[in-house]
């Protein structure tokens, strides 16, 4: 059998990309999968042995540090001992339940052993194991990806807030900005879509075989079940326990969760977009590596490959991030079986995004400004302070002044810094009005 290596796998993201994504793997890889079920489980049985259960009241809790190196301690090895008896059992939480068992035993706890998993079906596992390792993998690795994007681009907007530019409505001259300014737009929109997200809680459905703790009910109907539940999830996990629930997690967060990755991805886009047309308008140059080629045929190309790296990889992100929104919500009656494969690709997007992020800070951090093409552009766009001036003339009740400009500026000719200044000269306005608009330039007419 080949060993699978980044030369023969499928996806890229295991493949190609591989360096760039093996921080995911601790946490959306089948090895990561089992070891949060491991972790659940484990959790679990001391939870009980807190209440405490009767059978369970002898177990000192100097025993509990021992438990959690069950999967503290987790290895490769461990992983594959659980998949060799997963094709025994037929199925993968059993086998993750074998495993602890078998634990149990070397630690001499084999009077307690049924208590592992006792009383839950396959979901209370799952549906805590995936969203808790969703969870970590956001705020260890998603995050700090997303802030140092976030970071450049206010770094960016510092280092060039005052470059005066021509802004472009539907791609033609429009009243100027600055590039500054236009950079922290897209700072501002990626904090409040973070804003958003921070708010939207991972949710976990722990609750037994349909929801109801009928199974821990009916042998200790003494015990206020829900309220352990919640004590667990909440107070043990440090996830939002959903209930009533059925079968499975409703998954409603969790859509939430990934369309608010999707809109940020979606903002990421747009940068990437506008920074490519920018390098296409030469107002960016690329700083360039030793060695590297930009163009098989052309020798002087300097392509902005990295923004168009990332567009393509959140495209792909975003395709998935929309199925796993619309799929997730919908289960037939009390469940049935078609989210257990579309969870096992969450890594999927997130990996693509993590791509993508990687790619537009590279291509951020490439950029060279052209400040002399800003310059030009502006200088042969006198029109666009036509704005300015018939706003000053409206102040100061100057007659139809809009029609004059417009009569100025919808012409053929070239309207430049003359065309202007005449223009302004034949005003019947006061001597400071005039010096005010004489004032004028496309560089200075940026606003606040």
């Amino acid at each position: 059998m080949t060993t699978l290596n980044e030369l023969n796998a499928i996806s890229p993201i295991d493949g190609r990309y591989r360096s760039k994504t093996q921080n995911l793997a601790p946490f959306f890889s089948e090895e990561a999968l089992i070891k949060y079920r491991v972790l659940v489980e484990v959790e679990y049985f001391i939870a009980l042995c807190e209440i405490p259960l009767p059978q369970l009241q002898d177990i000192n809790s100097d025993l509990f540090e021992s438990l959690r190196n069950i999967y503290k301690n987790f290895s490769t090895e461990d992983a594959l001992w659980i998949k060799e008896t997963e094709k025994v059992t037929n199925h993968d939480v059993k086998a993750v339940e074998y495993f602890i068992k078998d634990a149990f035993e070397k630690l001499g706890l084999s009077q307690h052993k049924e208590f592992i998993h006792f009383g839950l079906t396959s979901q209370d596992i799952n549906n805590t194991a995936i969203p808790l390792s969703t969870k970590e993998a956001f705020e260890q690795v998603y995050m700090p990806s997303l802030i140092a994007v976030i970071s450049k681009l206010k770094e960016l907007s510092v280092e060039w807030k005052d470059i005066p530019m021509l802004a472009r409505t539907h791609g033609q001259p429009a009243s100027p900005t600055r590039l500054g300014k236009e950079i922290l737009v897209f700072v501002e929109r990626l904090e409040e879509q973070m804003r958003l997200l921070f708010n939207i809680p991972f949710a976990a459905k722990f609750g037994g075989a349909t929801g109801n703790f009928n199974a821990h009910h009916v042998a200790y109907p003494q015990i206020d079940w829900k309220q352990f539940g919640t004590k667990f999830v909440e107070i043990g996990l440090g996830l939002q326990h959903s209930f009533p629930t059925t079968q499975i997690e409703h998954y409603d967060h969790f859509a939430a969760f990934f369309d608010g990755l999707k809109r940020i991805n979606n903002i990421i886009i747009d940068l990437d977009r506008d920074i490519w047309t920018y390098v296409s308008m030469d107002y960016f140059k690329q700083k360039i590596k030793a060695g590297e080629i930009g163009s098989s045929a052309m020798p002087h190309k300097v392509n902005p490959i990295d923004f168009e790296n990332s567009e393509g990889n959140l495209g792909i992100a975003n395709a998935i991030f929309e199925h796993l929104a619309a799929k997730l919500p919908i289960s037939r009656l009390q469940r049935d079986l078609t989210d257990s494969t579309v969870l096992r690709n969450i890594g999927v997007p997130v990996g693509h995004t993590i791509i993508a992020f990687e790619a537009t800070l590279k291509g951020l951090n490439k950029l060279l400004l052209n400040e002399s093409k800003f310059a030009e552009d502006l200088e042969k766009n006198w029109a666009v302070v036509a704005e300015a001036i018939q706003t000053i003339l409206r102040r100061e009740a100057y007659p139809n002044p809009y029609e004059a400009l417009k009569g100025l500026t919808r012409t053929n000719e070239a309207i430049d810094k003359n065309a202007i200044h005449n223009f302004i000269a034949t005003l019947e306005v006061s001597d400071s009005v005039r010096a005010e608009l004489m004032a004028i330039t496309p560089s200075n007419y940026t606003g606040i």
